[in-house]
């Protein structure tokens, strides 16, 4: 059967067949149908079946004619079956259709019972450059369907200048009830804090969990005393784990002693005990820090709450903090041994008392080899303590472990260089170069470049010294990835060190 017969069928069937035939006519002239049928299409607009009504909405959309689609599309968008106006509004997104009536229309969808044509009203008005309805607008940000929360979400900040849009993100960040009041105050910048913050006071107590917790968020860059009181006043009377954990991180970034008291309930607590520990070590008081002494040896805690406590115990760094968390390298718990490192790591950064030097770096030399799912926190850890240099040196001879070895290489410090140790770290340097592992290979290639720097002097194998780096340049450069272009960079500054050495004697 070739087109004009088809056409011919499909004209015939819209006219004279039953329900189901005239809607399955009206989408075959969508298909093979010309300009001149989508008049006929928009003749069939008001037919009492609504699945026909949905497929002449269907039919117009493709055959592309605006004018034919104009005439009908409007109507049916209002119209009361919801596949009507679905197909309608998608049709008029499709034949690009514009202007304040269907603005309007697309405006009223915003607040249609079917999330898709809630979908529908937000992608019309993007492609028209419009907001529509503010307050419906707005409103979707509390929609539960993330498909339409998420496109008003964007619709809004696009017109966030829009002065209607505006008011109403403002009106529903002070007023607003669950999610919409959520988003809301994310969307407003940090400068509307101290306009809001009557509003965002009182919103401590919104019986939302989700936004006591996005208020607590607002008040990040609040220090003055009526928000600290609030603030510690809400912490006395919540009774959510996650809100909780919020105002702990607050009060505890404030260093608010107030915090301690709720904190001691909190901390057996799987999801706020860590906020608790953190808030604990940030209060610094003695009876925090025995609290931290405490939690950090009970094992009725969850790890997570002991890996806090030991860091905050290093943040507190009080006398007997180190032993504290050097004896908890051992923990059978990871996390606890992760916060014990991380512990230490603040305390190295900070200052050692000259009798806790020694000690530190050869726990922490040990835990390096010892515990696989620790290797670069522990070298962070080490990064500056000079007692650990002979032992980091014995480890990269001595262990089997490509990523123990390319940490401890990186930790070989050639800034200590001096007229008795100067070639000391130059062969490790140098046969790392040829390692079967990349991340080895990296690190030597860095600290190599570095001790050249450092020392100036010239090795005396310099020909096949330079030979190896020029290949490490041409193979990183093969590597095309961002390790890569670091090893390449490394070997070409070792190159360029090079030329500028005078020869080394040993």
């Amino acid at each position: 059967m070739g087109a004009d017969q088809q056409i011919a069928f499909f004209l015939r069937e819209l006219k004279d067949g039953d329900t189901w035939r005239r809607a399955a006519a009206a989408k075959g002239l969508g298909r093979v149908g010309r300009d001149e049928h989508a008049w006929v299409l928009a003749g069939s607009a008001d037919d009492l079946a609504p699945e026909v009504r949905e497929a002449v909405a269907v039919g117009l959309g493709r055959l592309g004619v605006a004018e034919a689609g104009r005439r009908v599309l409007l109507a049916l968008m209002g119209d009361e079956d919801p596949w009507v106006r679905r197909r309608a509004s998608r049709a008029a997104i499709r034949l690009g259709l514009d202007g304040p009536p269907l603005v309007a229309a697309f405006a009223r969808l915003l607040r249609d019972p079917d999330h898709h044509l809630r979908i529908n009203a937000l992608e019309g008005l993007a492609a028209l450059g419009a907001p529509g309805d503010a307050a419906g607008l707005v409103a979707l940000l509390g929609d539960p369907e993330v498909a339409v929360w998420g496109r008003a979400w964007s619709l809004v900040y696009r017109f966030r200048d829009d002065p209607a849009v505006s008011a109403e993100v403002v009106r529903t960040a002070e007023q607003g009830v669950g999610d919409a009041r959520v988003r809301a105050l994310e969307l407003l910048p940090g400068h509307w804090t101290e306009r809001l913050l009557d509003s965002l006071l009182a919103g401590l107590r919104d019986g939302s969990a989700q936004v006591r917790i996005a208020v607590v968020g607002r008040l990040r860059d609040a220090e003055d005393a009526r928000t600290r009181d609030a603030l510690a006043a809400a912490l006395e009377v919540e009774r959510d784990a996650n809100v909780a954990a919020s105002l702990l991180r607050r009060l505890g970034m404030l260093g608010e002693e107030r915090v301690t008291g709720p904190a001691t309930r909190w901390l057996g607590d799987g999801v706020a005990g860590p906020a608790a520990a953190y808030a604990l070590g940030a209060a610094g008081t003695r009876a925090a820090t025995g609290l931290l002494r405490a939690a950090v040896t009970d094992p009725a805690l969850p790890g997570r709450t002991r890996a806090a406590a030991a860091r905050a115990i290093g943040q507190a760094g009080r006398w007997d903090a180190v032993w504290l968390l050097l004896a908890l390298l051992d923990d059978p718990d990871g996390d606890v041994r992760a916060g014990a490192v991380d512990g230490l790591d603040t305390l190295v950064d900070e200052g050692l008392r000259p009798w806790e030097g020694h000690p530190v770096a050869w726990a922490l030399v040990a835990h390096l080899a010892a515990d696989p799912n620790t290797i670069w926190q522990t070298h962070n850890a080490l990064i500056g303590l000079a007692e650990a240099l002979p032992d980091l040196r014995r480890t990269v001879d001595r262990t089997p472990s490509p990523e123990v070895r390319a940490a401890a290489l990186s930790l070989l410090d050639p800034d200590n260089a001096t007229d008795e140790n100067t070639g000391q770290d130059l062969p490790r340097f140098v046969h790392a170069l040829d390692d079967p592992d990349a991340t080895v290979r990296h690190h030597a290639t860095e600290g190599l470049a570095h001790w050249l720097a450092a020392t100036g002097r010239r090795p005396q194998d310099e020909g096949r010294l330079r030979a190896r780096l020029t290949a490490i340049a041409s193979e990183a450069l093969e590597a095309s990835d961002v390790s890569g272009e670091g090893t390449r960079a490394a070997a070409e500054e070792a190159l360029r060190a090079l030329d500028g050495c005078r020869r080394f004697s040993s």
